[in-house]
């Protein structure tokens, strides 16, 4: 099983963007994607590379629930 984890770009430089996931950011690089990432797209990052475009409903709505489940589990994100 893998696990891909949504974020929010904030800065785009080349094939590569800075992504903010919840406050902790990190570079992923975009050469996976066909379409055009701008700073304020989110996508579904998988081990350093974005692997697809999310809407802004479907990314928060996932945010959301990973927050429940690390509050279930007693963890601060």
């Amino acid at each position: 099983m893998c696990l891909a984890v949504p974020g929010k770009v904030v800065e785009v430089k080349g094939d590569k963007a800075l992504v903010d996931f919840g406050g902790v950011k990190r570079e992923v690089m975009l050469t996976l994607l066909s379409e055009k990432v701008q700073p304020g797209t989110y996508v579904l990052v998988h081990t350093g590379y974005a692997i697809q475009i999310l809407d802004r409903e479907e990314a928060e709505k996932t945010l959301r629930l990973w927050r429940e489940i690390a509050k279930a589990m007693s963890i601060e994100l």
